[in-house]
């Protein structure tokens, strides 16, 4: 079993920036074969995508949700089973709990998901 554990979030001014990092551990977590997603979800709101990243068999096509093209960049390790989220220019709706998750280039949907991390932005 893959596990997910995201760090990272906290509290932030308006116009701040934040880096949230996912780290995958437990069983052979085949990197090159692995798509990550950031998804966040604020209170009373559906959860909303965020940022892809294909796997690096598939180019590391990355791909954003639109309320965060341009202030978002997603992003992987070279070494390691992390991937990261550079948050800049943090609007307070932005404000919410930021889930990890992967799959691997058979599925179709998210295999893994972490337990999230909140980030609160304050105006």
């Amino acid at each position: 079993q893959v596990q997910l554990a995201e760090s990272g979030g906290g509290l932030v001014q308006a116009g701040g920036s934040l880096r949230l990092s996912c780290a995958a551990s437990g069983r052979a977590f085949p990197s090159s074969t692995t798509g990550w997603g950031w998804f966040r979800q604020a209170p009373g709101k559906e959860r909303e995508f965020v940022a892809a990243i294909s796997s690096r068999l598939s180019g590391s096509t990355t791909n954003y949700g639109g309320s965060v093209k341009g202030r978002f960049t997603i992003s992987r390790d070279s070494a390691n089973p992390t991937v990261y989220l550079q948050m800049v220019g943090l609007k307070p709706e932005d404000a919410a709990v930021y889930y990890c998750a992967a799959k691997s280039d058979l599925a179709i949907n998210y295999q893994y998901w972490g337990q999230g991390t909140q980030v609160t932005v304050s105006s």
